[in-house]
């Protein structure tokens, strides 16, 4: 380069001539003076090229320490995220585990929540605190946990229901008395099952009424020995008290009873003439009570007496006692009359004249007996009738209606229902009485035959005796 500067300022003087020889000094002076500063600041950045070529060469030692230590760290963070992945997926899995332990936990928990809380809010004990189901209405709330403390809670409410059914007691609460009105009274709890009310001198029955966690008196008071040993009871002079095991079922069946007055409206129109069959059958049935009793203790007093006059030959007493009885006009002094007028006849009319009598009479023994046959088959009929009524009434009210309300069917139900009871009740006494009778009947007239062939040896036997008498006297 140097050579090239000298080279280009020969040519320069050469053409420039002497006259120019003294600006070719200047120039060469400037050109050295810049010469010397160009080669000056080329050291100077020789020097810091050199200066950053060692600061670089340190840096990049010092990288690439750096590297090697991140290179370490890296290897040993990849064999630890190696590590915890696997120590992950073990976690994952232990908390697989336990999240299905934990979830049946409180799904058995809660179940059993469930029933506490069913179990408290039937229970008439619950109408005297009615905040025992706050403890227990969190843990059904969804997404809930329950606690230790929740299932302590819940066995302290299990054990109190436990304590409290088995005591009885006496408090002054508040109820609903029988007119509707909020009322406080003396209530006996006897455990979980029955409770009775005492206020202003009347004594009852209480319901409790889980929606309200209220008691309600029955409507219906106790009736007879009920109330008095509910009134002995509270007055501490008995020990003995009713106890409703059913939870108030059986008391509110009670308030819903019907009298028999109230069946007989609601069974419709063809009760009445049931209940006319069972007043005409009951008066026949009484009169044939009263008319078969007084026809055989006339055949066993008409006929031994008869039977013994016979025997003493006294032939006159007997007609002379047929007479008398006469106006009773009882079967058994006709089959006598006729014995005694044929008793002149030979054995075999004498016996065909007996039998003809006590066939005669055998129709108004019987009499009557037919009928109550006929009103023990008509009465299941007309009851049959009710039912067929009741549930054609019945269907019309579906087809109008449709199913939707019990009530508008329960009218053509109990038609259905209490025809059909009531044509068996009466039936079936009808039947039983009518076998009664018709067994009577015919012990009557066993009797009678057994009494009959007793006067035909009689009288054949005195005749017999006198005939030996003639004989012997002639």
């Amino acid at each position: 380069m140097k050579r090239t500067i000298i080279t280009l300022l020969l040519l320069v003087a050469a053409l420039n001539i002497p006259a120019a020889a003294q600006d070719i000094r200047e120039a060469a002076r400037r050109a050295a003076a810049d010469k010397a500063a160009a080669e000056q600041q080329s050291q100077e950045a020789e020097q810091r090229i050199l200066n950053d070529r060692a600061t670089l060469s340190a840096e990049v030692v010092r990288l690439e320490a750096q590297q090697r230590e991140l290179e370490v760290a890296i290897a040993r963070l990849e064999r630890e995220d190696s590590a915890g992945q696997v120590r992950l997926q073990s976690l994952e899995a232990e908390w697989s585990e336990s999240e299905l332990e934990f979830r049946e936990i409180s799904g058995n928990v809660r179940l059993a929540a469930r029933d506490l809380q069913a179990a408290l809010q039937q229970s008439p004990l619950t109408g005297l605190r009615p905040d025992r189901l706050d403890a227990i209405d969190p843990i059904l709330r969804k997404g809930y946990f329950p606690d230790i403390d929740d299932i302590t809670a819940m066995v302290d409410a299990l054990f109190e229901e436990a304590t409290l059914g088995g005591q009885v007691a006496v408090y002054d609460i508040p109820f609903v008395g029988r007119d509707g009105d909020d009322v406080t009274g003396r209530v006996l709890i006897l455990g979980r099952f029955t409770a009775v009310y005492e206020q202003d001198g009347e004594v009852g029955f209480l319901r409790y009424a889980p929606e309200s966690r209220q008691f309600f008196a029955l409507s219906v008071l106790p009736r007879g020995g009920e109330g008095r040993t509910l009134r002995k009871y509270l007055a501490g002079e008995s020990e003995s008290m009713i106890v409703d095991m059913s939870g108030g079922a059986a008391l509110r069946q009670v308030t819903q009873q019907q009298s028999f007055t109230d069946q007989l409206r609601a069974g419709g129109p063809l009760v009445w003439p049931i209940a006319l069959i069972a007043l005409v059958a009951l008066g026949l049935v009484l009169y044939k009570i009263w008319f078969l009793n007084k026809v055989g203790k006339s055949a066993d007093r008409s006929m031994s007496e008869v039977n013994r006059l016979a025997g003493e030959g006294n032939w006159d007493e007997c007609e002379a006692l047929v007479r008398r009885d006469k106006d009773t006009n009882s079967p058994v002094n006709h089959v006598i009359e006729a014995g005694l007028r044929s008793r002149h006849e030979d054995r075999e009319i004498l016996d065909s004249v007996l039998t003809e009598a006590i066939l005669r009479e055998m129709p108004r023994l019987e009499r009557g007996l037919s009928t109550l046959a006929i009103f023990g088959a008509v009465a299941p009929l007309l009851g049959l009738l009710g039912t067929v009524t009741g549930m054609i009434d019945t269907f019309r009210v579906i087809t109008l209606y449709g199913t939707s309300d019990p009530k508008l069917m329960s009218g053509g139900i109990s038609v259905a229902l209490i025809t059909t009871e009531l044509g068996l009740v009466v039936a079936i006494p009808i039947m039983l009485l009518h076998t009664f009778l018709s067994r009577r009947v015919d012990g009557i007239v066993g009797d009678m035959e057994e009494k009959a062939v007793g006067l035909s040896n009689i009288i054949h036997k005195e005749r017999a005796r006198r005939a030996r008498g003639s004989m012997a006297s002639a």
